[in-house]
C-alpha cells in the first residue's frame, strides 16, 4: 500500500530525528562492545566456496519428490492464517477493550516458533501444532490492523444511512465494504508471511520445506539446498497468479486435508500439560499451605531471574540494539535501488529481485545459513536480521521516495541522495524501523534455538532438559519484554510525529 506524504501526520523536524538516530547509534556501539561477534569455525572460507558452488550450481534432481511438500507447506499457512485472519477480524470488533488489547498483544509477542514448540509439548507433531502456531500470533497481529484500519478509514457512507439503522447492519452495508479492499490487500500480504513462517516451522520437525532445508545443510548438500531455496523464492514469485480470488475458495476447502498425517492427539498430555508440567516444580513437589515450599519457590524463581532470564534479556537486547541500527542504515543504502529518483527501468528491476530474494528468505534461514560460516556467535544474527529487515525497509522507504517531488533545479547523484531525498523521507523511514523494531526484537529471542545467547537459547535448553515450567516463565518474559519494546516504539513515534500508517503500508 502506497503511502502518500501529503496524507502523512505533521512531518518530524529533521534535526530531532537526527538527535533521536546518533542516540540509537551511540547505543548500539555500546552494545558492540558487549556483544559476542566472534568467529568459531576452522575455516569459515572453505565452507562459503562450498556454498557458493552449491548456489551457482542447484541439484533439482535430488528434490524430484518435493512436489507434496510444497503443497503441505501452502496448506499449512493458508490453514492457520485463514484461522488466524477469521481470529483476528471478530478480536478487531472489540480491540477497543484493555484486556482484549493485552491478550492480542501477549499473542504476536510470542514468535510462531516459540508458539510451535508450546504446542509440540501438548499435541505432539501433529498438524494442529503447526496450524496454531501460526494462527494465534497472526490473530494478535490482525486484530490490530483490522481495528486500526477500521477506526482511521473515511467512512462517509455512515452519514447516509436512515435513522433507526442497526449496528450490524451498519457494519456491514458502510463500514465494511469501504475497508475491504485494504482489509483484503493486507491479508494477502499476511498470508506471504505465513508462506515463510510455515516454511520456518520444518526447522521444528513439521513437514514442510523448512524440514528438508535443513537437513540439507546439515549434511553439507549445498546444491541441494540451493534447489530447494530456488523453489521457495519460485513459490513466493508466482503467489500473484495460483492465489486467485475466485480460487481461495477451493484451497481453503482442500487444505486441512493436505496437511498430513501425524501422532495422535491425547486428552491425557494437554491435561498433564495443564495441571503439572507448566506448574513450578516447588509447587509440584511440596504443598501450598507450606513455608518451606513458598521459600524454595522464592529460591527457584532467584535462580530463574539470574541464571537464565537475566542473561537472556541482556543478550536479545544487545543483539536487537545493534540489529535494529544495523537495519537501518543498510534499508538507507538499499533503497535507492528501487527508486525511480535513482535508477531507470532496468536497474531497478535488478534492484527489485535482489531486494526481493533478501526479504522473501526468512531470517531464521539466513541465520542457519551463516551460522555455518562463522559458528553460533551473534554475527550471523547480526547480519541475517539487518539483510532481511533492511530490505523490507529499503523496498518501502524506495516506494514512498517516488513520491517526492524534486524542483527543477534539483541536483544529481550524491547531492540528490543527500540534501533533497534523505531529510525529505527520513521522518517515514524512522517511521517503518521503529514500527519493525518489536518485529526484530521477536526475531531476536527465536534465533537463541540456533545457539545464539538470546532468550530463546536458554528456552530451547529447557524443552530438551524437559524442564517445561522453567520454558513458560522464559516465554512469558519474552513476551513481556517484547511488549514493553512496542511500548516504546510507540511512544517515541508519538513524540517525533511520526507517520501512523508505517504498520499497515
Amino acid at each position: 500500500m502506497a503511502v502518500s506524504i501529503l496524507s502523512a501526520p505533521r512531518a518530524p523536524r529533521y534535526s530531532s530525528a537526527v538527535k533521536t538516530s546518533l542516540g540509537f547509534l551511540a547505543v548500539a556501539v555500546i552494545c558492540l562492545l558487549f556483544a559476542d561477534i566472534s568467529v568459531t569455525t576452522l575455516d569459515p572460507w572453505s565452507e562459503m566456496k562450498r556454498m557458493a558452488w552449491g548456489a551457482l550450481t542447484p541439484d533439482f534432481a535430488a528434490v524430484s519428490g518435493i512436489g507434496l511438500v510444497i503443497v503441505q507447506t501452502i496448506a499449512f499457512a493458508l490453514s492457520g492464517v485463514a484461522l488466524g485472519a477469521v481470529g483476528g477480524f471478530l478480536l478487531s470488533q472489540v480491540f477497543h477493550l484493555g484486556p482484549v488489547r493485552w491478550v492480542c498483544a501477549s499473542a504476536r509477542a510470542i514468535h510462531e516458533l516459540f508458539w510451535a514448540l508450546i504446542f509440540l509439548q501438548i499435541l505432539g507433531l501433529s498438524p494442529l501444532t503447526g496450524v496454531l502456531a501460526i494462527a494465534i500470533p497472526y490473530a494478535g497481529i490482525c486484530a490490530k490492523v483490522y481495528a486500526e484500519t477500521l477506526e482511521e478509514a473515511e467512512l462517509p457512507a455512515l452519514r447516509s444511512l436512515p435513522k433507526g439503522t442497526g449496528i450490524i447492519s451498519a457494519f456491514f452495508f458502510a463500514r465494511l465494504p469501504d475497508v475491504w479492499v485494504h482489509l483484503k490487500t493486507y491479508t494477502s500480504y499476511r498470508f506471504e508471511c505465513g508462506l515463510r513462517s510455515a516454511t520456518v516451522l520444518g526447522f521444528v520437525g513439521l513437514p514442510t520445506l523448512g524440514f528438508h532445508l535443513e537437513t540439507a545443510f546439515s549434511e553439507g548438500n549445498y546444491s541441494e539446498a540451493a534447489a530447494l531455496l530456488i523453489i521457495f523464492y519460485v513459490l513466493i514469485a508466482t503467489l500473484r497468479y495460483w492465489m486467485r480470488p475466485k480460487l481461495v475458495g477451493f484451497y481453503l476447502l482442500a487444505a486441512p486435508f493436505l496437511l498430513g498425517g501425524g501422532q495422535a492427539i491425547e486428552l491425557g498430555n494437554i491435561v498433564r500439560f495443564l495441571t503439572v508440567d507448566i506448574v513450578p516444580s516447588p509447587l509440584r513437589q511440596g504443598g501450598l499451605l507450606d513455608g518451606q515450599t513458598w521459600s524454595n519457590m522464592g529460591d527457584w524463581a532467584w535462580t530463574m531471574l539470574v541464571d537464565q532470564a537475566l542473561l537472556g534479556m541482556i543478550g536479545t537486547l544487545l543483539l536487537t540494539q545493534i540489529a535494529l541500527v544495523a537495519t537501518g542504515v543498510l534499508a538507507l543504502v538499499l533503497f535507492p535501488l528501487v527508486s525511480q529518483k535513482f535508477f531507470g527501468p532496468a536497474g531497478r528491476t535488478v534492484g527489485h529481485v535482489f531486494l526481493v530474494v533478501l526479504r522473501s528468505t526468512p531470517e531464521f534461514i539466513l541465520a542457519y545459513i551463516f551460522l555455518q560460516l562463522w559458528g553460533p556467535s551473534m554475527l550471523p544474527a547480526i547480519v541475517a536480521l539487518s539483510l532481511h529487515n533492511g530490505a523490507i525497509i529499503g523496498h518501502l522507504v524506495g516506494r514512498f521516495s517516488d513520491e517526492v517531488r524534486l524542483r527543477p533545479d534539483s541536483p544529481r547523484g550524491l547531492n540528490l541522495y543527500g540534501f533533497e531525498i534523505v531529510p525529505r523521507i527520513y521522518g517515514q523511514f524512522l517511521a517503518f524501523l521503529f514500527y519493525r523494531w518489536e518485529v526484530i526484537m521477536r526475531e531476536t529471542a527465536i534465533l537463541g534455538i540456533l545457539g545464539i545467547a538470546t532468550l530463546g537459547f536458554y528456552i530451547d535448553s529447557a524443552l530438551s532438559d524437559i524442564r517445561l515450567d522453567r520454558a513458560m516463565i522464559l516465554i512469558v518474559v519474552t513476551a513481556i519484554l517484547n511488549m514493553g519494546i512496542d511500548a516504546l516504539s510507540r511512544r517515541i513515534r508519538s513524540r517525533l510525529h511520526l507517520s501512523t500508517q508505517a504498520g499497515r503500508a
